[in-house]
């Protein structure tokens, strides 16, 4: 839930609190410098003043401006003020004004919250994007991944990569590869996962995997569809697509199976990680070597009898029995790629980290170059925007003044 409602005698600075020095970043320095953000023209406003004037508009029943908001989140000068500002962007967001959270000011939030050591905060908005209205771009979702790996909270940076796939944000490859390297170094510390995360980390894998044309990402493709695969025989088909951007239609790994016959048939170095077909191989024996029996727990019986109608439960059967035919055509696939020299002994995380050894500086440069565009465009867009404000205040200005006059002649 949102700050209590700001204390205005409480706002006051405070030191910031940096990222931890020496840290090994995968983003270059220039990447994740703030000194052209921090150099941006900007205005100064006493964070009190800005509450009180937001509090009195609320209650007035009246829509704040978008350039209010953001000048509170811009004038944030340590991590109490950033408690603060989350909510009065709680408030905006449930007000008239909500659709128009500028790109800069949610821009202007992740770096505030990097700056003064609150990324739980920025991620908690982040999760809560439809409470806060924070959807990021690219340029801001990698900074925020560079942190959290720094730290080594892969878990929390799984979280990112899981909203970079809900808002279908694998748009820019540093992204892909970012979020790629996330992905493998959190399979990597952790082999047990609920059905939710093995559905979550199914999209993001197979949402990365499909804009990559390397062994990554077919390898990608395959380990994605495995786990969606498997979610959809335990949990049913809708438990895979519900609220998520995939296909509704069944046949996960069957998909999976079709990855691995169109890495058969390509041409060059492209092959198939060992680490991804063994994954596939254990959710098929998993289901072969499970036996029938009733349901084991009364959430799984209220869910099926909630989501699921007849004939969502009929395909479901209608896959369970093609899982003998899949194994079969498993091992025939299996084999064909071996004999070609198609399957990939090394780690996925060992060929993540090379791919983003050898790409991610060129696409860094790019990045740069179009943040920096970008920055040049809000700063024209926020001045056409102040001054159109400062029009609007001069024009109520002589409103009222005409009014004065003609209760004075009255």
């Amino acid at each position: 839930m949102a700050a209590p409602v700001l204390v205005r005698g409480a706002l006051r600075s405070g030191k910031a609190l940096g990222a931890v020095a020496g840290r090994r970043s995968l983003l270059s320095a220039a990447y994740v410098d703030s000194t052209k953000w921090e150099k941006r023209q900007k205005e100064e406003h006493n964070l009190a003043e800005l509450a009180n004037l937001m509090d009195r508009t609320y209650e007035r029943k009246l829509p704040v401006s978008s350039l209010t908001i953001d000048r509170f989140v811009d004038n944030i000068s340590s991590r109490e003020e950033v408690d603060q500002a989350e909510y009065y962007l709680y408030k905006f967001r449930h007000s008239p004004n909500c659709w128009y959270l500028r790109d800069w000011t949610i821009h202007s939030w992740i770096r505030q919250c990097l700056k003064y050591g609150a990324q739980d905060k920025a991620l908690y908005t982040l999760k809560n994007k439809v409470q806060y209205g924070i959807f990021p771009d690219n340029f801001t979702f990698n900074i925020l991944l560079d942190c959290f790996l720094k730290q080594k909270k892969y878990e929390d940076a799984l979280s990112v990569v899981t909203e970079i796939m809900l808002q279908e944000s694998f748009d820019e490859f540093s992204t892909q590869l970012l979020s790629l390297y996330v992905l493998y170094q959190y399979l990597a510390t952790k082999s047990e996962h609920t059905w939710e995360e093995e559905r979550n980390l199914g999209a993001s894998l197979l949402l990365t995997g499909l804009k990559q044309t390397n062994t990554v990402g077919f390898s990608s493709q395959l380990y994605g569809y495995a786990f969606l695969g498997k979610v959809e025989l335990n949990k049913g088909l809708r438990a895979v697509y519900n609220l998520m951007p995939l296909m509704w239609t069944p046949g996960y790994l069957n998909r999976a199976l079709q990855v691995m016959e169109n890495v058969a048939s390509l041409p060059g170095d492209i092959k198939i990680c060992k680490e991804a077909v063994d994954v596939l191989e254990t959710v098929l024996q998993s289901v072969l070597e499970a036996k029938p029996g009733p349901e084991s727990s009364e959430e799984t019986k209220e869910s099926e009898q909630k989501s699921q109608c007849a004939e969502t439960e009929e395909t479901e059967e209608t896959e369970q029995s093609k899982v003998p035919e899949y194994y079969s055509r498993f091992k025939e696939l299996y084999s064909k790629l071996h004999s070609l020299g198609k399957v990939e002994s090394e780690s996925l995380l060992t060929l993540t980290t090379q791919l983003v050894k050898e790409k991610l500086p060129a696409c860094e440069v790019e990045d740069i170059a179009k943040h920096e565009q970008k920055l040049k465009e809000w700063e024209q867009e926020k001045a056409l925007l102040i001054e159109r404000e400062r029009e609007m205040r001069e024009k109520a200005k002589q409103e009222l003044e005409a009014r004065k006059l003609a209760q004075a002649s009255a």
